[in-house]
């Protein structure tokens, strides 16, 4: 099959939409333009701006997987002997890591908006070098008071709750839907990539002369070198970009249920939404896991099995290079199977999220019995990596229910969701004890059981819910209702063309 024909086969499985009545309808000016527009081939400008989405996530990330190792070597007198340490309890220890989203839920929602009317690049630009400047002086804040780290990382939450709203935002503007899965899968494996390497480089900087500091400082000053190479080269939609071609142009202008003007988000319709609320669980079911093992990863390796700062930095890594790696290998499989219409795309979604939720909710449960570092290592490998299928499954579907209101829907979900990331990490620090030197091994074993069960029945149940309730149809308040009538009077009018 050709390109040409996997973009018709495509076009005909998204413009189906069911109307408050449940009948299906089809939007007749795809169909009718299936035809004669063909996806370019090559390397495009879209190419373009997904790689700079990827390594702005990739920078996103570094900037928030930092503590994660960093508080680790900021409370371990052994290791920094010739660093400034604190005296931070476990509690503290989990509101610090959990402080971040307290700023990230304020800012998901209204950035959503500013980003459909105003364009994502600008809002993008900002965040990046506020949460670039706020990183660098994070050895400085520590040094003042905890309560300082708080609130500094509660502003790069904040302004890090740009990204996702505006990423969505604009992966609904540049992705065609028969590149769905494998673009923005792409995409967002940016925050594993990220991960994978803030975590590794972590524990060597940490442990080098440099110490601790250095780990701010590195992610830091990277995170404004990609700020200008986004400056020059991003661009907030086709209609603004001087650098796309023609066809191009064309072909990611006909994304079905696409309107590249500026339209009121119908809040109400979204909220009484059964697919919405189905999304918003399971994004909140991955919040709770995802954020759970990532911030404490670190942390169970060194109370568990002794590791050293940068030992434990390189196998906190391992669980997070195999998420990347599995992400990007079933991106394509998922669009392929769709394309050739093996099976539905809501079908699709699903799959896709139950082998990353269920699988690795099993494999968590396993791992809280496990005492052998090597097979608890791999039982994590083996979470974190299957997770990684959630990309394609409730990851893309904001933008399959609703082209229009993309970012929008991920703000909603993503604020919501995000409250787990909070609870996440406070629960875990509430969990554990803090004398880890006169707890016993089964005492901590059995701590750590308890905080991954919750994490197991967080994906269980937030999986099943997806299953059941959720879809992949545009929904029919993707356009108003005077936009849905302009519409089907221009159908009537190319249809009629068409047949003369």
């Amino acid at each position: 099959m050709q390109d040409k024909d996997l973009f018709n086969g495509v076009i005909g499985k998204y413009t189906d939409h069911n109307d408050e009545n449940g009948a299906t309808k089809k939007n007749m000016d795809l169909e009718i333009s299936k035809t004669s527009i063909s996806k370019p081939p090559g390397f495009g400008v879209r190419h373009l701006q997904i790689v700079l989405m990827f390594s702005g996530l990739f920078m996103s990330y570094a900037l928030r997987v930092n503590i994660s190792v960093g508080i680790v070597a900021m409370v371990d007198k052994s290791e920094n002997a010739t660093h400034a340490t604190y005296d931070w309890d476990k509690t503290q220890q989990g509101l610090i890591l959990s402080s971040f989203f307290w700023g990230y839920l304020l800012a998901q929602i209204p950035v959503s908006q500013m980003a459909q009317h105003f364009g994502a690049k600008m809002l993008l630009t900002i965040a990046s070098i506020i949460c670039a400047l706020l990183t660098l002086i994070t050895p400085w804040a520590a040094s003042i008071d905890w309560k300082l780290m708080l609130l500094l990382r509660a502003l790069q939450g904040l302004f890090q709750g740009f990204y996702y709203p505006c990423v969505h935002t604009l992966l609904a503007k540049w992705v065609h839907p028969c590149e769905r899965g494998t673009l923005t899968t792409f995409t967002y494996s940016g925050t594993q990539a990220g991960s994978v390497v803030m975590l590794a480089i972590s524990g060597i900087l940490a442990s080098s002369s440099m110490g601790w500091p250095s780990i701010f400082y590195f992610s830091g000053g990277a995170t404004l070198i990609w700020t200008v190479f986004w400056m020059i080269f991003g661009s907030s939609s086709p209609d603004v970009c001087s650098r796309i071609s023609i066809e191009e142009k064309k072909f990611i202008e006909s994304i079905p249920g696409s309107n590249h003007g500026q339209l009121k988000t119908p809040w109400l319709n979204i909220l009484k939404s059964t697919p919405v609320t189905a999304l918003i669980l399971v994004h909140a079911a991955q919040c709770w896991g995802f954020w759970s093992l990532l911030t404490e990863t670190p942390s169970y390796l060194v109370q568990i099995f002794e590791f050293n700062i940068k030992t434990n930095a390189l196998l906190s890594a391992l669980p997070y290079l195999a998420m990347w790696i599995v992400s990007l290998a079933v991106s394509p499989i998922s669009d392929y199977i769709i394309n050739r219409e093996c099976i539905g795309v809501a079908t699709s979604r699903k799959l896709f999220n139950s082998i990353g939720h269920w699988v690795p909710a099993l494999t968590l449960i396993i791992l809280s019995f496990l005492r052998e570092p090597i097979q608890a290592i791999a039982m994590l490998t083996i979470a974190s990596g299957l997770n990684g299928f959630t990309y394609c499954g409730y990851m893309v579907n904001h933008m399959d229910l609703s082209p229009n209101f993309a970012g929008s829907l991920m703000g909603l979900t993503n604020t919501i969701a995000n409250i787990m990331s909070i609870l996440g990490p406070i629960t875990v620090g509430i969990i554990l004890s803090d004398d880890d030197e006169n707890t016993s091994i089964d005492t901590k074993m059995g701590e750590w059981k308890i905080v991954f069960f919750i994490a197991a029945a967080f994906y269980f149940f937030g999986n099943l819910i997806f299953v059941i309730f959720g879809k992949a149809a545009i929904q029919p308040w993707n356009e108003p209702k005077d936009e849905q009538r302009s519409t089907a009077e221009s159908d009537e009018e190319r249809l009629g063309e068409a047949l003369m």
